[in-house]
């Protein structure tokens, strides 16, 4: 139920990265609880065959850490090529020892494809939608309840924030959270009630300015206020600020240990109503953080 929480901060590498075995084992970054090898934009379609051995090889090489890791394949035919190789005659032997996949510019027209491929496995998917539907309620929500059969593989939908900035021919500075823009702000809003009411989890969006720890900072807040847990980061000095940042207060968690307990349907709680049954979710979901990442002092 809460496994998006133990995502923490996802760092997105290329499958070409000099230090990937070290990454995803744990040892390169102790404190970073997931990754995403990626085929996708962060290598170009001539770069994708070494990619592909590059997996290939660290597969081979694969130990199990308490890292969570994906795959993000370039293409259904990618994830194809990863499915059919279970064997370990065929090269990929290990695949089975990863946790999962993010489907990159996840619509309609892939559903079925990329649906099909996985829904007999014991992966976790992570789709990530990047394209029209951004934009398009109707079509937003056609997503949204084809996916819903498949809710327990689903460990929380992302979305492409630089592809909806570029049809909006948009950039953001440094200082800049996603929601201080109208249009980003109505359109993200969309999404949120659309998912999250579906009992759907979201992940927080890339913050661009690796180098801005205040501005990062800012920007983690502004996604927990929105109830985003998760956030793709780019650079490993995030990792940390994020770990640091999911703390728990000691007031809010003894107020979500008290109502999670409380015998009372409805009662006083700091000078505001609290109730039991509407409340209990956001509770139990900040209690789960403070046990994954602990209380703030």
């Amino acid at each position: 139920m809460f496994k998006h929480i133990e995502l923490g901060a996802t760092l997105f590498i290329p499958a070409t990265h000099k230090s990937l075995d070290s990454v995803v084992c744990g040892k390169k970054y102790p404190t970073l609880r997931s990754v995403v090898v990626d085929t996708e934009d962060s290598i170009n379609q001539q770069q994708l065959p070494h990619a592909m051995k590059c997996i290939e090889n660290m597969l081979n090489n694969f130990k199990k850490s308490s890292v969570l890791v994906f795959l993000r394949p370039r293409s259904v035919e990618v994830l194809k090529e990863f499915l059919a190789c279970e064997s370990a005659s065929a090269g990929y032997g290990n695949i089975d020892k990863i946790d999962g996949f993010v489907l990159p510019k996840f619509s309609l027209d892939n559903f079925d494809a990329y649906i099909s491929l996985l829904q007999n496995t014991k992966f976790l998917i992570m789709p990530s939608i990047e394209g029209l539907e951004l934009f398009e309620q109707v079509k937003l929500i056609e997503l949204r309840d084809k996916l819903l059969p498949y809710k327990s593989k689903i460990i929380l939908i992302r979305f492409g924030l630089e592809d909806m900035l570029k049809k909006l021919k948009m950039r953001r500075e440094c200082e800049d959270t996603i929601f201080d823009f109208s249009a980003t702000n109505v359109v993200l809003g969309n999404f949120i009630a659309i998912f999250k009411s579906a009992g759907f989890e979201i992940s927080g969006g890339v913050y661009p300015c690796f180098k801005d720890s205040k501005g990062f900072t800012k920007d983690v807040k502004r996604d927990l206020k929105e109830g985003l847990i998760s956030k793709t980061i780019i650079h490993p000095n995030q990792i940390d600020i994020i770990n640091e940042l999911y703390k728990v207060d000691k007031k809010e968690f003894d107020e979500a240990t008290q109502l999670v307990n409380s015998p009372h349907a409805v009662f006083k709680q700091n000078e505001k109503m609290a109730e039991t049954t509407t409340m209990n979710p956001h509770a139990k979901s900040i209690i789960k953080r403070a046990e994954i990442y602990g209380l703030k002092e």
